[in-house]
């Protein structure tokens, strides 16, 4: 369902699949890695090949970009508890894919011709990167919202306001391809240890990017016009967190 943005905001900037304002906790996030999640490579091979064109391209006007592996977004399902209990489960699922790929599809300027027509996000994007993201919401002790400045040497929305964040790391728990089968002991270690790195990742992110000067805080809801859609999604579900609190 789509979203109408936030002051300044264009409403198909972005999308929410899923909203938790009170958060999920490690025990109620869990993931299913597995190839079938994986890009499905588009039939037009024109467009296929215009995947290396753009990135070459790319590295060409920037030396500084390098290709590495990423989780993809590949869908998620989601049960509430039973009986009083109304926590929510989710179910991320996840295959893998790189940055390089990320940019040939997702930003890539015929990008629009990799989607398909359905109301189904992961059928509609299966053609495409994806990689899945992350972003953190810090908040001051004075109530403030931190927000970053993009490098204009980056790959994606160069000088953009943006959240801390970044991306899950595949390295991080050794993972460079799908050498775990369904029927294998680790299969279930893998997704457990995918899992985690949601989590650590985002502190990760967090320690390495905050390091700005207080002068850096900005009132932030005035400056969402200014954020890639992604970003303002995010700002949309802190919204939806300071308006669930208010209700405890």
């Amino acid at each position: 369902m789509e979203k109408v943005g936030c002051n300044g905001c264009s409403p198909l900037a972005y999308k929410l699949l899923f909203s938790c304002p009170f958060g999920l906790s490690l025990p109620q996030l869990s993931v299913v890695f597995d190839e079938s999640y994986d890009r499905i490579p588009h039939s037009d091979m024109n467009l296929e090949n215009s995947i290396s064109e753009i990135w070459d391209q790319r590295v060409q006007k920037n030396e500084s970009l390098f290709n590495g592996k990423k989780f993809r977004y590949g869908g998620y399902s989601q049960k509430s508890g039973d009986g009083s209990n109304e926590e929510s489960f989710v179910c991320l699922h996840l295959g893998l894919t790189d940055y390089r790929t990320f940019v040939g599809t997702n930003l890539n300027p015929l990008w629009e011709k990799f989607l398909v027509a359905s109301e189904d996000d992961s059928t509609q994007c299966q053609h495409t990167s994806s990689p899945v993201g992350n972003g953190a919401i810090v908040e001051t002790s004075d109530k403030k919202i931190l927000v970053l400045q993009r490098s204009n040497n980056v790959g994606e929305f160069p000088g953009h306001l943006v959240f801390p964040g970044g991306h899950p790391e595949p390295q991080e728990v050794g993972i460079e391809t799908h050498k775990c089968s369904k029927d294998s002991k680790d299969y279930e270690l893998v997704n457990k240890r995918v899992s985690e790195e949601m989590f650590d990742s985002i502190i990760r992110e967090v320690v390495e990017e905050i390091g700005v000067p207080t002068t850096s805080l900005i009132e932030l809801d005035s400056l969402t016009s200014k954020m890639p859609g992604c970003h303002q999604g995010g700002f949309a579900l802190y919204k939806l967190m300071v308006e669930a609190l208010k209700n405890i």
